[in-house]
Formats: structure tokens, C-alpha cells, sequence
């Protein structure tokens, strides 16, 4: 591949930002620095956005590209939800094939900025002619996004995560206020209408998560007024986070009546419930019992903690679906002209039991 962006950064001692300003010639940029960058883009072979249609044009009339390209970036690779998503991806790649389009997967293990910067800037450089994104809610990303759609004529559609101001054509994926709303409700039930509940997030730079927070506080502040939030914890998406958070939160609210979670790290749950000092504080609880818990995604290992007892309800969000349909409604933009039917293509939210959902074995490594 011709160089990158960011190879034109390091080389002429810039930002990524500056570099995309001069080549895309948008904003102002000092004369010395704009041919710095300009020299190091010769260097590596960089092509603009004009040079690359032309060639991308001359390489489908001789038959050497697909008909068209479709890129994925993804956020949290690593996390088990993750899962279902890319089977989805992966059956509508092989889909897509069968209309003369290429399906290229860009996966970023964290929630970061940079990182899907850096796969946007990638996949920009390849030659897409529609991009399915989880988007981080950040400038970056947006900025990059509304490049993509205004100058590059690329068509968007969001899957799973959202991101505002982009012009984006539609979003696939949970209705996640309403999401939250339904955990507010069994939460409301299984309580009684009064306790205490806490609140554990796995980033705030998650615009899926702080979506399901607004709907659960909205939902209990609305129906369930004797229910008091306590706190909203970060976790970061890892395990022993999740741990620590609840071990911490019941040594100092014993009566904790509730935890809303939606955050990866599952497996945390059953490392704090399983401490021994958490164990005897439980014990001396009027009920004997732990919190009442609600997660997300029937993931395999949250079939898991449902079978142990360990969580009362998953709230499953069609993971599958999500990565199919994202991918497939570019593909019938691209090979058919048929526009999505509407902007918000809801995925159904589904709650699932110990009961409805029995617990099988374990694949993949994710966390």
C-alpha cells in the first residue's frame, strides 16, 4: 500500500491533522510546513483522493479491484459481545461476494480515538466506497467521518455505537435509552419499588453506554422514585475492575439493593460475589441474598454467570444481526440503489433467564 498520513506526519514532524489539512487543502496551514508535507507525501508514493479515484476507476475497468469496497471498523475486538458481531460481519462478507464487493475488517481493541482514526485514514487510503462503523464519540472520528461522506462521496452507517453531526445515512443497532428503560423496570419490580442501586460503566467515551444510564435513571426517576442511583463507576471494560467496584460498593452500602452494568468484564461479578469477606457481609443482610443484577449480551460467558445464579436477568441486544445488517444495507446501497427504510433500524432487545437461555460451553478468548 501507497504511504499514509501518518507516515507523512512522522516524516515532515507534524500532526496527522496538519497533514490531512494540507494534502485535503482545508484550513490554513504555514507555507513552510505545507511544503515539508508535500515533500514527504512525494517521498512515500502518497496519493490524494483525486489520484486515488483515478487509479481505483482504471484498476475496476481492468478488472484488478472489485466492483466495489465496503470497510468495518470495529471498537473493543477483544470484548465477548464482540462475538456475536463478527459472526455477523463474517456471514455478510462472504454475502457481499456474490455482488462483486469486497468487505474489508478494520478491528481496534480499545475505545480510542487514535486507533480508529488511524483504521479510518487506512481504509480512506485503500479505496471504500461505504464504511459500517462502531464509533467513538469523539472530533476525530467525526471529523474523519464527515470527510469520508462530503469528499469522498462515501456512504456511512453506524452500527451498534452512534455518532452525531456526521450526516451519516443510518444507525443499526439496540434502541439503547429504551434499553436502559427495560433494565430500570426489572430492576424496579425485583426491588419492590425502593432501595438502593449502583451503576457500572465500562467507558464514558461510550456513547451506547451513557445511552442505556440516560434511559435506566430517566425510567426510575420517572417510576420508580424510592429507588436512589448511588453512583456511576467506570470499570474500564476489565474484569478485575468490575471486581473491585462491586466488592468496594457493598463494604460501604451493605443494603446495596441493585447493580445495573453495562460494562464488559462480566466475569468480575462472580470474582467480587465469590470474595469471602463479601460472602459473610451478604450473610448478615436481612435476606441472606445478593444485589439483583442485569447485564448485557448473552455472550457465552454470561450464559454462564445466569446458570450460577450469579446475574438475574441479560439483556441481549442482537449482535449478529447488527454486523449482518450494517454491512448488508451498504451492500444493497451499492449494488441496487435501495436506501435504508428508515434511519434508526432497531435490532429487537430481548431479556433472557437462566431459564430461556441455558448455559454452553465456552469458545473464543475474548474478555
Amino acid at each position: 500500500m501507497a504511504g499514509t498520513m501518518k507516515q507523512i506526519a512522522e516524516l515532515s514532524g507534524v500532526s496527522r491533522g496538519t497533514v490531512d489539512r494540507v494534502l485535503n487543502n482545508r484550513g490554513r496551514v504555514n507555507p513552510e510546513v505545507a511544503v515539508r508535507v508535500r515533500e514527504a507525501a512525494r517521498q512515500i508514493g502518497y496519493k490524494t483522493k483525486t489520484e486515488r479515484k483515478e487509479l481505483l476507476k482504471q484498476d475496476r475497468e481492468r478488472g484488478l479491484r472489485p466492483v466495489r469496497r465496503i470497510g468495518v471498523v470495529t471498537q473493543l475486538s477483544g470484548a465477548s459481545f464482540m462475538l456475536s458481531i463478527r459472526k455477523g460481519l463474517e456471514e455478510a462478507k462472504k454475502d457481499a461476494q456474490a455482488y462483486g464487493i469486497e468487505v474489508v475488517i478494520k478491528e481496534c481493541p480499545g475505545v480510542d480515538e487514535e486507533q480508529q482514526c488511524e483504521a479510518l485514514d487506512e481504509l480512506e487510503e485503500l479505496g471504500v466506497d461505504g464504511l459500517a462503523i462502531m464509533p467513538v464519540e469523539c472530533d476525530g472520528v467525526r471529523d474523519r467521518l464527515r470527510h469520508m461522506i462530503r469528499d469522498l462521496d462515501v456512504r456511512v452507517i453506524t452500527f451498534n455505537t452512534d455518532i452525531i453531526g456526521t450526516r451519516r445515512t443510518a444507525f443499526v443497532g439496540m434502541d439503547n435509552r429504551q434499553g436502559g428503560r427495560t433494565a430500570a423496570g426489572l430492576l424496579g419490580i425485583l426491588m419492590h419499588g425502593r432501595g438502593s442501586v449502583l451503576g457500572v460503566i465500562g467507558s464514558f467515551s461510550n456513547s451506547t453506554s451513557l445511552l442505556r444510564l440516560d434511559g435506566f435513571s430517566e425510567e426510575l426517576a420517572r417510576s420508580f422514585p424510592d429507588i436512589s442511583l448511588i453512583g456511576i463507576s467506570p470499570s474500564m471494560d476489565r474484569q478485575e475492575e468490575v471486581a473491585s467496584i462491586i466488592r468496594n460498593s457493598l463494604k460501604s452500602h451493605p443494603d446495596l439493593g441493585g447493580i445495573f452494568m453495562v460494562s464488559s468484564g462480566q466475569l468480575g461479578i462472580r470474582d467480587a460475589l465469590e470474595d469471602p469477606e463479601v460472602k459473610s457481609l451478604l450473610a448478615t443482610r436481612e435476606d441472606g441474598r445478593r444485589p439483583y443484577i442485569i447485564i448485557y449480551d448473552l455472550t457465552p460467558r454470561n450464559r454462564t454467570l445466569l446458570g450460577q445464579d450469579l446475574v438475574d436477568f441479560v439483556i441481549d441486544q442482537d449482535g449478529y444481526n447488527q454486523g449482518l445488517r450494517a454491512v448488508m444495507s451498504l451492500v444493497d446501497l451499492l449494488a441496487s440503489l435501495r436506501e435504508p427504510e428508515q434511519e434508526y433500524l432497531y435490532t429487537d432487545i430481548t431479556v433472557r433467564t437462566k431459564y430461556t437461555s441455558p448455559e454452553i460451553p465456552e469458545t473464543g478468548t475474548p474478555q
